[in-house]
């Protein structure tokens, strides 16, 4: 079975074509063009979904995006990459130009299908998939099925409150777990308290303060830098706390870490496995893993593709 799978960015769309044995078969990419209009990106979605699918038979596309995504009705909601659309009936407009079944998506949902179906969660009946970036998303498989809530609007681990009165969230809320952990909030801490650190190897390999990125926070923290040791060790050690409760919830077999900040390898995993230890109750001990991703850069389209393969399985 091939599908086309649509990873919809606010700068770029990627798209493969995904078969569900072999993979990603073939892949391009064009801009996404949200400046020229909602008329224009749904024109840049149907032509990249053309040259990619020329001369050459598939069963359904599958598209990623982030925001607040209505996958029974085909409509988003709120995308903070499309500032316009507001319950936006993306599916409708892509099948009047394509006469295929559509299925969206949440790319954090999409994420979790994607290790499903290509990665570490293959084969899995339980397991919790993390995405963690500007923000941090989830998905969720519990007794091999795979949990989006009465209103279709679950999971959102990122937003369980690990520190009361913590740091202001996105969300509007203090403490959750994106704002203490992601790599949006590892960059803004190390550049709020950088001037106590004036000889920071974080600040020497960023170059200046505003050029801070998490990268620089996780490889001055694996040389011991103070300051990096100040934020990641706060920052793990907050994220350790969430899967914690993850692991009591839902007693994954794993847990999977994909996005930007898991690329930091063993200087997050190490520390992480160790300090969610502590959290965890002893009859839990040995019961799940905490797992890198392996899909890296294809995860977008992959997690895409597998919405449709899963949603054409498990029709609503």
């Amino acid at each position: 079975m091939l599908v086309v799978g649509i990873d919809l960015g606010g700068t770029e769309i990627k798209a493969g074509l995904v078969d569900e044995k072999k993979g990603i078969i073939k892949k391009i990419s064009r801009p996404t063009e949200v400046e020229m209009g909602n008329a224009q990106v749904i024109a840049n979605i149907t032509k990249t979904v053309k040259d990619l699918t020329e001369n050459t038979e598939f069963s359904a596309i599958g598209i990623g995006s982030p925001g607040s995504i209505d996958r029974k009705n085909g409509i988003v909601r709120f995308s903070p990459n499309f500032p316009n659309w507001r319950n936006f009936e993306l599916v409708r407009l892509i099948k009047e130009n394509i006469n295929v079944d559509v299925f969206l998506e949440n790319d954090a949902n999409a994420f979790a299908l994607g290790e499903w179906y290509f990665g570490k969660a293959k084969g899995l009946h339980d397991f919790i998939a993390l995405t963690i970036g500007t923000g941090i998303g989830s998905g969720v498989v519990c007794n091999n099925t795979f949990l989006t809530g009465k209103d279709g609007l679950a999971p959102e681990l990122g937003h369980v409150v690990v520190v009361p009165n913590g740091p202001q969230c996105g969300c509007g809320n203090r403490g959750c777990v994106e704002a203490t952990s992601s790599a949006k909030y590892i960059a803004l801490e190390a550049k709020n308290l950088i001037d106590r650190y004036p000889d920071s190897l974080v600040l020497k390999l960023a170059g200046k303060k505003e050029k801070i990125e998490s990268k620089h926070v996780f490889q001055a923290y694996e040389k011991n830098d103070p300051l990096a040791s100040v934020v990641c060790n706060f920052a793990i050690d907050a994220l350790a706390r969430a899967i914690g409760g993850y692991v009591h919830a839902f007693n994954p077999e794993k847990i999977i870490i994909g996005g930007g900040l898991s690329r930091a390898g063993d200087a997050l995993f190490v520390p992480l496995r160790e300090m969610t230890k502590k959290y965890v109750m002893s009859s839990f001990a040995d019961t799940y893993t905490i797992e890198q991703s392996s899909l890296v850069e294809d995860a977008g389209i992959l997690g895409a593709a597998s919405a449709a393969f899963y949603a054409e399985e498990n029709p609503l």
